[in-house]
């Protein structure tokens, strides 16, 4: 599975990833870091990238211009890299899931109430 993690992610996320998602980059390794939201859609779009981010500007693209490129969005507040690596992990086969259908485009964590 392919990931492009967003600039409010770090880039150390890469490390802690299982080999599931050893096609994944990040924004500082594709030198999009002083890209606009727009710039790195259309790169995650050609790419076949899904987008990971915990902010809402990727939802709001989607919502206007449809998807691809799909989006994971950690909507839980901080958390630390190891503990969003832990997340994707353990949740690999919804992620496949998610990828594979066609009819989805964005993925949610959503912090319990």
């Amino acid at each position: 599975m392919k990931l492009l993690f967003d600039q409010n992610i770090s880039h150390k996320v890469l490390k802690y990833l299982s080999e599931d998602f050893s096609s994944s980059t990040t924004i500082k390794k594709e030198n999009l870091l002083n890209a606009n939201d727009r710039t790195i859609f259309i790169f995650a779009k050609k790419n076949d990238f899904i987008i990971v981010t915990q902010d809402s500007d990727f939802n709001e693209l989607i919502s206007i211009l449809g998807f691809p490129p799909r989006l994971i969005w950690f909507r839980v507040g901080n958390l630390s890299t190891g503990s969003i690596a832990n997340l994707l992990n353990a949740n690999y086969n919804k992620l496949e899931t998610f990828s594979n259908n066609n009819t989805l485009g964005i993925f949610q964590f959503i912090k319990p109430i």
